[in-house]
Formats: structure tokens, C-alpha cells, sequence
């Protein structure tokens, strides 16, 4: 499938760290409530670490369905090549309209999709004993956890980077895209940890806008990419 360039990693951590008031909005509260209440720095980062990690494992994942997508495809078709091609742009192309879909949305061009804000984290299960032990203990392990399970909170955002991973052309490549988008939105939120959220909020709007456009540049650039390969 197709291969990474260094616009697609800077794009990706650019999309994790403009999308930095969405993440406070969503997760911020979270963030300040879990590793914020030990008071200490160090729970903030195995919380990340943990958070990030579910997201490259996710990445991954998106990144190898679709390269099977792709493999079924040619094992199933009289002309294994062409359709191993046309799988590739079809998933490339689909990718690149959920990103601008998201896009759009993020930007206020017409009301997010209520499936995209569903980020209730009793509905994740186990979520209420891994909250109780981190918050009791407050342990690096807990934390760890937390960060774990915390990362299954689906979001607009995250979706989109999840988007981008699926034509990415393996479960390496897929990986390493969300990881690289995961770190683009640490900085943001260990400024919440640390009692700045009120800052980052009062731009939360333009940074909505800002992470909207790239997700449509992101877009775009798939789609041309998809194209051009073809020519």
C-alpha cells in the first residue's frame, strides 16, 4: 500500500497536537482527576505512556485490516495484482473521506455525529476497578492501567488518526502513525496535569478549527497520493 513520508508523521503529530483543546475537552477532566491527584509528575507520564501505547496497538491494527483487506482481495480475484490495486485505493480513498468528513465536522460545518462523542468510560469494562486501584494507590502500575484502558475512549480525533492507518500499508506502518500521532497530543494534556487547562481552553475553538483543516488537508493529500500512484 501506499508508503510513509515525513508529511505524513509531521501531518499526524500536528493533528494530535492542534487537536489539543478537543483532547482537553474530552479527556482533560480525566487527566486533572486521575494522575493529577497524586499531586506528582511522574503518574502523568506512566499514564500517557499506558494511553499511548493502546493507541499504536489500535493503529496497528487498523493498519494490518487493511492490509488484509487487500490480500483477501487478491486471493479471492482471477487477477491477483489488479485486485490487490483496487483494494488498495478503495480503502485509500475511503480513508481519505472519513478524514475529510471529520474534518468538516470538527470545523462546525454541520453538527458532529453523535457516534463520534461517545466517550463514556463506564462503558469500558473493568474501567470502574483500574479507576478504584489508580486512584487508591496511585501507583505507577495503576497508572500505567489507566493509561491502557483510557485509550479505548473513541473521539472524532482519535478517529480520524485511526482513519489514516488503515491504508497505511501494514501493521508497522499503522503503528507508527498513531504513535506518532498519541505523542502529538501528550504536551497539551500534561499542561492540564499541571494546572494550565484553563489557558489551553480559551483556545479550544481555534484549535478545533486548526486540527479540522489539517484532517481535510490530510485528506486531500491521501487522496492525490491514491491518484498519482495510479497514473
Amino acid at each position: 500500500m501506499l508508503s510513509l513520508s515525513s508529511i505524513d508523521l509531521y501531518a499526524m503529530f500536528l493533528l494530535g497536537f492542534l487537536g489539543t483543546g478537543h483532547c482537553i475537552g474530552m479527556c482533560g477532566p480525566l487527566v486533572f482527576v486521575i494522575p493529577g491527584s497524586s499531586g506528582k509528575f511522574s503518574p502523568h507520564l506512566y499514564y500517557h505512556a499506558g494511553r499511548v501505547l493502546t493507541y499504536t496497538a489500535l493503529g496497528g491494527l487498523m493498519g494490518g485490516l487493511g492490509a488484509g483487506m487487500a490480500h483477501i482481495a487478491a486471493a479471492t480475484g482471477s487477477e491477483p495484482m489488479a485486485w490487490i490495486v483496487r483494494t488498495q485505493v478503495s480503502i485509500s480513498m475511503a480513508a481519505a473521506a472519513f478524514l475529510v468528513y471529520f474534518g468538516l465536522s470538527r470545523i462546525g460545518l454541520f453538527a458532529e455525529p453523535r457516534w463520534m462523542g461517545v466517550a463514556e468510560p463506564k462503558r469500558i469494562p473493568g474501567f470502574r476497578t483500574v479507576l478504584h486501584r489508580s486512584m487508591a494507590s496511585g501507583d505507577r502500575g495503576a497508572m500505567f492501567l489507566t493509561g491502557l484502558t483510557l485509550g479505548f475512549l473513541p473521539c472524532g480525533l482519535s478517529y480520524a488518526a485511526f482513519a489514516r492507518a488503515l491504508p497505511a500499508g501494514g501493521i508497522l506502518s499503522g503503528a507508527v502513525l498513531v504513535l506518532v500521532f498519541g505523542l502529538g497530543t501528550v504536551p497539551g494534556l500534561l499542561l492540564v496535569g499541571a494546572g494550565f487547562s484553563g489557558v489551553a481552553r480559551r483556545y479550544r475553538k481555534q484549535s478545533d478549527i486548526l486540527s479540522g483543516i489539517l484532517m481535510i488537508g490530510m485528506g486531500v493529500f491521501l487522496a492525490f497520493k491514491t491518484v498519482h500512484k495510479l497514473i
